[in-house]
């Protein structure tokens, strides 16, 4: 008998190819006839379509003759039942791959349908960790927010069909093929949602970082995506047409992206998927409402790591006690909060003291839980909530 092989010091990493560069979303049409796609589904929301990110991309395909049907069917925190009409519209069209244009919710939401139109069943089967059996249509991700890092992730977010709560399907059969990094389609976003993405990057990075199945390689990533977001979210929410902040920022977002698909997240993610599920609030926004709570809940357990995002966050913690650097990192994180326009409590968006108990128990069952560098029981998780809020 074959003996038995230690893995435990062994480290993946998985990352699809990407093209990163002003004018880099052109070239959608011509690896869309690459891939040898005769057909595609784009699909993209309301709001691309009014910047007109979504007709440049459909006359990109027809300029390399390749043949398209549009969908604009996505909410901002992407339904269930948005990805199984997708589904059925790649089928009736006999579509053979998917070009997503858009946020987190778009690439998402183009994932699902990839993983229903392979599959032939429905998305809430695929929750958790490796469930997807077989490989998705050719995907080609063109985002236009610097955040989410869906364009290069493991992970699709999808809102359950009959429960409040994001459903987390995590599997290497829905990293995109290609990503189309641009950073000039996010010259298309409000203030508030670059802050709410940008902060959105900033937790991917730090919760990879602190994540059990960190390594070199995340590392790395992570560390340099904290630098690159504390030094330009700022200035890129301050002033929109700032390119070089914006492309700073869509970096930063990147680096995040590689470093958390691979290390996977923790339970700021698990919370905020829990919590979004509930409100309908931007993802970014329910991570930055949750993010130094967590941060101060798992400084016992990982007070080396966090110490390292201090400094990546520009803080000098040496010579400080344990509680004097987490509170400079605590309050650091807050003034860059403000400073970019989110503001407020769990209270003030909605969430009352009787939502944590279900709060609670959704945020236990999320995947992204089981690499939080602290195990935490429920009552941990409730005493969270209540002091977010």
């Amino acid at each position: 008998m074959q003996d038995e092989i230690d893995v435990s010091g062994l480290r993946k990493f998985v990352a699809p190819e990407f093209v990163f560069g002003g004018g880099s979303r052109n070239l959608a049409g011509r690896y869309a006839r690459n891939l040898g796609l005769s057909r595609i589904l784009v699909v993209s929301d309301p709001g691309v379509a009014a910047a007109g990110w979504l007709d440049e991309t459909l006359s990109t395909a027809a300029a390399a003759g390749v043949e398209a049907v549009a969908t604009t069917e996505v909410s901002p925190n992407p339904r269930a039942a948005e990805v199984m009409r997708g589904a059925a519209l790649y089928a009736a069209e006999r579509c053979d791959g998917i070009i997503a244009i858009g946020g987190g919710s778009v690439m998402d939401c183009a994932k699902g349908i990839g993983i229903v139109a392979s599959n032939h069943r429905p998305i809430e089967d695929f929750e958790g960790v490796d469930a997807v059996g077989r490989p998705c249509p050719p995907l080609i991700c063109i985002p236009t927010t610097a955040g989410t890092s869906a364009d290069v992730s493991q992970f699709a977010i999808i809102r359950h069909p009959s429960e409040p709560v994001k459903m987390a399907i995590i599997s290497k059969a829905v990293v995109p093929d290609l990503a189309l990094i641009d950073p000039e389609t996010t010259a298309s976003m409000p203030p508030f949602l670059t802050a709410c993405t940008g902060i959105d990057a900033l937790v991917h990075a730090i919760e990879a970082f602190a994540s059990v199945a960190s390594g070199p390689l995340t590392d790395m990533h992570a560390l340099a995506a904290i630098r690159l977001i504390r030094e330009n979210l700022a200035g890129a929410v301050a002033s929109p047409a700032d390119a070089a902040r914006r492309e700073a920022v869509m970096m930063g977002s990147l680096q995040a992206g590689l470093a958390f698909s691979n290390a996977s997240l923790g339970a700021v993610h698990a919370m905020a998927h829990s919590l979004g599920g509930l409100l309908d609030l931007p993802h970014g926004q329910c991570n930055a409402l949750l993010l130094e709570h967590v941060l101060a809940y798992n400084f016992p357990a990982a007070e080396d790591r966090c110490r390292r995002i201090g400094e990546a966050l520009g803080l000098d913690l040496r010579g400080l006690s344990g509680p004097r650097a987490l509170s400079r990192i605590f309050g650091f994180i807050q003034d860059l909060k403000r400073e970019v326009g989110i503001s407020g409590t769990l209270a003030s968006c909605g969430v009352k003291r009787s939502d944590i108990p279900d709060l609670a128990d959704y945020a236990l069952a999320d995947a992204c839980i089981v690499t939080n560098p602290r195990r935490p029981s429920r009552g941990d998780i409730e005493t969270v909530y209540a002091e977010a809020l």
